[in-house]
């Protein structure tokens, strides 16, 4: 069940990007539920580690249970959406509290990961891998 919060509530904004993924994240002040693309995060992921790199950036600062999550996440892998989430969240906590820079910081949360999958070239099989050498 997808809960719609409008400009009832204030919330705080954060994007999140990490290899070809985009997370839109806001979060609302409550009781810590995470809702991704309208799925509970249970439902959403199903390993328990990307669940835990989720909710890092509230264990950093110290605010679990305080705020809930509600994202749209697009592209990439589970792992690269992960990432993002995790990445925006960090991005919105900070507005909602500029004091929680030096923890997320230290942490390394608020760097955006620049690691992309390379291109692949012409005359070759993929972005660096060569074509079988014949010697004959």
């Amino acid at each position: 069940m997808a809960i719609n919060y409008t400009s009832a509530k204030p919330y705080f904004y954060g994007t999140g990007r990490r290899k070809s993924s985009i997370a839109r994240v806001r979060i609302v002040p409550g009781t810590g539920s995470v809702t991704i693309n309208g799925r509970d995060i249970d439902d959403y992921f199903g390993l328990g580690t990307l669940k835990l790199i989720v909710n890092q950036p509230f264990e950093a600062t110290g605010t679990e249970g305080k705020y809930d999550i509600i994202c749209t996440v697009k592209g990439g892998g589970v792992s690269g959406q992960a990432g993002a989430i995790r990445h925006g969240l960090s991005r919105a906590l900070l507005q909602a509290d500029p004091e929680f820079r030096a923890a997320l910081k230290k942490a390394g949360f608020l760097t955006r990961d620049p690691r992309m999958k390379e291109r692949k070239k012409y005359g070759l099989k993929a972005a660096r891998r060569a074509p079988q050498f014949s010697k004959r």
